[in-house]
């Protein structure tokens, strides 16, 4: 891009959405004169692609950053791992060994009643 054209274009970053129910995602950067232009050259992309339900196009310069000073402040200052769910789902494999274990072919044979006529 030589110099008349470096102040006429500005980077604009494009999220799309798949369907209305699903969150918006970033998908590319792309160089456009104005927004209007930028949204035209998104959806152009796209619909070569795939179907969208909604871009959104947004200056790159709009867009803040932590600084390192700011993301310093990010970990807790206080130990509340406690509040950290690791989840349950170890109990579904320990409760269907537990089933299996329990009623299998060879034990329900083991059993040996009589049956009744």
């Amino acid at each position: 891009m030589n110099s008349k054209t470096a102040g006429f274009f500005q980077e604009y970053e494009v999220f799309s959405k798949r369907t209305a129910a699903s969150p918006m995602q970033y998908q590319f950067s792309l160089l456009a004169p104005n927004e209007e232009m930028a949204l035209i050259l998104a959806q152009e992309n796209f619909m070569r692609r795939e179907p969208v339900a909604d871009i959104w196009v947004m200056k790159q310069s709009a867009i803040k950053k932590m600084t390192p000073d700011e993301r310093q402040s990010l970990p807790r200052l206080d130990n509340k791992d406690y509040r950290n769910t690791k989840g349950y789902g170890y109990l579904k494999k320990k409760w269907r060994k537990y089933e299996q274990e329990m009623l299998d072919e060879k034990e329900i044979f083991s059993w040996g009643g009589e049956s009744k006529k």
